[in-house]
């Protein structure tokens, strides 16, 4: 049996943007529905492959598709409450990345959900495996982790 998953802090991270909730993340327990935190994760990543050059959702030839999703969680998230997301880069193969993504409550030292997800990066247009594109590999370089 595997130890008990615990709380990642912040400097486990090495990029992080702010994300806030909205009215309708909220489940009726009253805080974010666990799908939330997917697309929360989602979020996160795209966004900095986007700011990086690295992705064009309408135009990129080579796109990543999610083959293997996690998610620890910890502590309640809720609406209306900023969400800080870091994320950082675990195993970068030749044409898969795994991303690992940290939830916090905005100050809060401790993460609220911790989880990773895999991109298989394949071509657009035929969905067979293609290698990280150079632009990619160049934004990954920065979240990795050593």
């Amino acid at each position: 049996m595997s130890p008990r998953p615990v709380p990642d802090t912040r400097d486990a991270y090495r990029h992080f943007s702010q994300i806030t909730t909205r009215w309708m993340d909220n489940d009726a327990y009253g805080h974010l529905n666990n799908v939330v935190y997917y697309s929360l994760f989602d979020t996160a990543v795209n966004a900095y492959l986007i700011g990086a050059g690295a992705l064009d959702v309408q135009r990129s030839p080579v796109i990543g598709l999610v083959v293997e999703t996690h998610c620890n969680y910890f502590s309640p998230l809720s609406f209306p409450q900023a969400v800080d997301a870091g994320i950082r880069v675990a195993h970068r193969g030749a044409s898969s990345v795994r991303y690992e993504i940290g939830l916090f409550g905005a100050g809060e030292p401790l993460t609220a959900a911790r989880g990773h997800f895999v991109h298989a990066y394949v071509d657009r247009d035929s969905r067979r495996p293609a290698a990280l594109p150079a632009a990619l590999a160049a934004a990954l370089d920065p979240l990795v982790m050593p």
